[in-house]
């Protein structure tokens, strides 16, 4: 990319902060309609809404209920993503724009992200930069389809990332001060897949042991023997988890069960131990085989581990820090949550920051009934990731 000088980059926070109470006006707004993955209609047509009269070329219903809006024309493409959907949770903040949806809650920040992601397209509405700007609204961030197949890579299926040189997110974080930037190069969030096992016995009655196969004996040696497999056939400096989320087997005290079914997640930072992970849980449920029952393994593959990019990083921290000052910007941890945004990395590289979004003094977590930021955080991610774009655009840096 041809080296150019960024303009206004001085006025970019200032700028933001001008759209304060548009940006919280939009985000209130989503946040009191939330929808849940695939859902999403409402939100995706307030979107379009807005990019639509800002210049923007919008297309709607990409991977089901995305929006993808594209302005300028020719490489490079510099794609920002937001995700748009909520989370089965009744909403418990008794605030005026808590949820109207029972049952349904913006939990996890995604209201604030499409809010920011407005803002920043507002902004670079009223720039010239060379290349395009692609926005990613994107559906189903927390959720698959009948398939088990996010937004994320449905929104690759329809060719959201054709073209594309580099990616851009950020996800607002409750634990950290309200307005400052966290980034790192490498692994930031773990990739994830589920598993589903049955292990089959013969059932018999709870008197005579000796007659059956009991499936529910079974199965806690092979409990014992997966909480093995990361501390006894991993390389140590590997983070990963495998952790067993639901256990059924039986209806009745004095009957012993034919079979217990068993579900969990395994979560990974690198494609290799992915593959270990698979080889040994299927190495340990053989101990099935072995006490004279057998069993039955699906693995799901679910998200891609969130690897930043080390350019992309370069140019996020030099915006933040010329935004911010040194003391706004703090380096990111590993995280062994799992985020979609990995499909997207697939493809191009990116990077996502964090954007301390900590109500001070009460400090909120996700994916809880209470779960809210302190809105002076919008106008910091809405300036870092426009700043950001147009330094990648120009192919500038400072």
């Amino acid at each position: 990319m041809e080296k150019t000088t960024v303009s206004h980059q001085g006025n970019k926070l200032q700028q933001a902060r001008d759209l304060y109470d548009q940006l919280v006006a939009w985000r209130r707004d989503f946040h009191m309609h939330p929808e849940l993955g695939f859902q999403e209609t409402r939100t995706a047509g307030r979107v379009a809404d807005v990019l639509g009269p800002l210049g923007y070329r919008v297309r709607t219903g990409v991977g089901r209920t995305g929006v993808v809006a594209d302005r300028g024309d020719g490489a490079p493409i510099i794609a920002i993503r937001a995700d748009m959907d909520a989370l089965p949770i009744q909403e418990t903040n008794d605030v005026p724009y808590a949820s109207q949806n029972p049952g349904v809650m913006h939990a996890c920040g995604h209201d604030a992200h499409t809010a920011i992601a407005l803002g920043v397209a507002t902004l670079l509405a009223g720039e010239q930069f060379p290349g395009t700007v692609r926005f990613l609204f994107q559906p189903a961030e927390e959720v698959g389809d009948e398939e088990g197949i996010s937004g994320a890579p449905r929104m690759v299926e329809d060719g959201a990332m054709d073209g594309v040189n580099a990616v851009l997110a950020l996800h607002v974080h409750p634990k950290t001060p309200a307005g400052s930037i966290s980034v790192r190069s490498g692994p930031i969030s773990a990739g994830v897949d589920s598993f589903f096992v049955t292990i089959t016995g013969r059932g018999g009655h709870g008197a005579y042991p000796h007659d059956v196969v009991d499936p529910i004996y079974i199965a806690g040696h092979v409990i014992l023997a997966l909480h093995g497999i990361v501390s006894r056939r991993l390389h140590p400096v590997d983070p990963a988890v495998i952790s067993i989320g639901s256990i059924h087997g039986g209806k009745a005290e004095n009957v012993i069960p034919e079979r217990v079914k068993m579900t969990g997640t395994i979560r990974f930072m690198r494609a290799e131990v992915r593959e270990l992970l698979h080889q040994e849980i299927e190495r340990a449920l053989g101990i099935a085989r072995t006490l004279g029952g057998d069993f039955t393994l699906r693995i799901e593959h679910g998200g891609f581990p969130v690897i930043n990019d080390e350019q992309v990083v370069k140019y996020i921290q030099e915006v933040a820090t010329d935004l911010l000052g040194a003391e706004g910007v703090q380096s990111h941890g590993q995280e062994m949550g799992a985020e979609d945004l990995g499909a997207f990395l697939a493809h191009a590289p990116g990077a996502m920051f964090s954007l301390g979004s900590c109500i001070e003094g009460d400090e909120r977590q996700g994916h809880h009934p209470r779960f809210d930021i302190d809105e002076r955080c919008l106008p910091v991610g809405v300036a870092v990731l426009t700043e950001t774009a147009l330094r990648l655009l120009r192919g500038s840096r400072r």
